[in-house]
């Protein structure tokens, strides 16, 4: 096995780093959290076109960042590693931010303006149920 040198090593170390380094990603992270999320919830949460949103996505699916699954017509969007939230807080505390600040915002919320099914979930009636 072939000792990795210190230029090798920090290529390798550099490539999810870059991939996240904009502060438009780390919010779409920090929207994203622990849970997923898809455009249109993104859309809510940051206030952005879904053109530009689509472009971040994209780069961080590329980078390994993020996966993704189709329900209907709604593609949902999860880290694959929550370590990258991890990697969040711990800027925020390089830069004189709490822990806390960070965690408040990770996504924990349903937005009623977005139309996804999880936020607006399909209500059915009672009468809908029952047996004709």
């Amino acid at each position: 096995m072939k000792k990795r040198t210190i230029p090798d090593l920090s290529k390798k170390l550099a490539v999810p780093l870059n991939a996240i380094a904009s502060p438009q990603r780390i919010a779409i992270l920090l929207a994203i959290g622990t849970g997923e999320a898809c455009v249109c919830h993104l859309e809510t949460a940051l206030g952005w076109r879904q053109a530009y949103i689509s472009q971040h996505l994209m780069a961080l699916r590329k980078a390994d960042i993020l996966q993704d699954r189709r329900e209907g017509r709604y593609v949902y969007y999860r880290l694959k590693n929550a370590s990258y939230l991890d990697l969040i807080t711990a800027s925020a505390t390089l830069n004189g931010l709490s822990s806390e600040a960070v965690s408040a915002v990770i996504n924990t919320q349903i937005y009623p303006a977005c139309e996804c099914p999880h936020c607006a979930p399909v209500l059915i009636s009672i009468e809908g149920l029952k047996a004709v």
